[in-house]
């Protein structure tokens, strides 16, 4: 049999074999039996020019012809095969959306301004502290005028402080604002009951200050303790177990001098950096974190100012008789210190890739 005779017989087979294909893998075997680079239909028309003069024309013609028509099979067949496979595929992969998820999709957890004022909560809890809360929109008499503020205090200021609209008069008592600390709280608890007070007042406050240390609205916890007796000495011991708890069994804490208008004395403390020994790093460097001082500001504090137990609308308060101190810290504060965190900021852009790493 002549070469251009054996041509039709090889598509014969050819089609033969690309129909009894049931598969895509079974197609791409026959493709390449038929087609690849060992198979004869394509070794014929390399040889092609080994062929006398006489033959290579009718012979190239009749198996490029014969390649391109088993090439237009298989591709129509692969069409074929591809769309019943994504047929069966589908009815064999189908999904009953009201299943459970398996695997169960992860479970979320508490965002970690949540988890830093839950634990220092805890803390106070163990103290023998209970827990109250306040109003966040406020009167002027409670976050200002029942706390000594005075009223050229530069808190009142319009550019100080949210006042809600009508914003009245800043030294009306129920003019209303949004509250600038938790502070206010403490005097209504005190209102609400007699002495002797142990309480926290966890909660948002507002403020209009934006940057990388300050937002608008943040939270703070304020502590209260209001009794017979009570000194700078239960302050401090109270101060000191809290820090522990915090920020580990070794810190200590330092007391400093400082105004606010609720408290006198009034203070400032500050912890024992946990980042480095006496202001240098493990690796011999400064301390980022306290700044080579070995000491970090955490928080306000200082014993009642009798004014304040004074302007209480209840008996029982009476500073002759009574003493009382208080403390007052940011909870985000507390968790940039505790956890690193340079910019405020992050703790509110709810980016997973942060949150979850808490």
């Amino acid at each position: 049999m002549s070469i251009i005779d054996r041509i039709p017989a090889l598509v014969a087979a050819g089609e033969e074999a690309i129909t009894a294909a049931d598969t895509s893998d079974q197609l791409e075997e026959v493709r390449v039996r038929l087609l690849g680079r060992k198979a004869e239909l394509p070794n014929m028309l390399r040889g092609v020019a080994a062929l006398p003069h006489e033959q290579r024309g009718p012979v190239g013609r009749t198996a490029n012809a014969a390649r391109k028509a088993l090439e237009a099979q298989i591709e129509l067949k692969a069409a074929q095969l591809a769309e019943a496979e994504l047929e069966t595929r589908l009815a064999r992969d189908r999904v009953d959306v009201t299943l459970p998820a398996d695997p169960r999709p992860a479970i979320g957890r508490l965002h970690l301004i949540t988890q830093t004022r839950r634990e220092i909560e805890d803390v106070f809890l163990g103290l023998g502290y209970s827990i109250a809360a306040g109003p966040e929109v406020e009167r002027v008499y409670y976050n200002f005028d029942a706390l000594n503020f005075t009223e050229t205090h530069p808190s009142r200021m319009l550019t100080d402080t949210f006042y809600i609209e009508p914003a009245g008069d800043v030294l009306d008592p129920q003019t209303r604002l949004l509250r600038v600390h938790t502070s206010p709280g403490q005097v209504r608890c005190m209102e609400s009951q007699a002495p002797p007070i142990y309480v926290i007042l966890p909660g948002r406050v507002y403020r209009p200050d934006a940057d990388a240390t300050h937002t608008p609205q943040f939270h703070q916890i304020e502590g209260l303790a209001v009794d017979e007796d009570i000194t700078l000495a239960d302050l401090k011991g109270t101060l000191l177990a809290f820090a522990r708890a915090i920020f580990g069994s070794d810190r200590e804490i330092r007391l400093r001098p400082h105004f606010f208008p609720f408290t006198e004395p009034s203070l400032e403390v500050d912890v024992s950096c946990f980042a480095c020994n006496d202001g240098v790093t493990a690796d011999g460097e400064r301390c980022s974190l306290c700044k080579g001082t070995a000491w970090i500001e955490v928080l306000g504090c200082g014993m009642v100012d009798p004014n304040v137990l004074a302007a209480v609308r209840r008996p029982g308060y009476d500073p002759e008789k009574v003493q009382g101190f208080a403390f007052g810290m940011g909870v985000e504060r507390i968790a940039m210190l505790k956890h690193g965190i340079s910019d405020l900021r992050v703790l509110y852009d709810n980016d997973v890739r942060f949150l979850e790493q808490f």
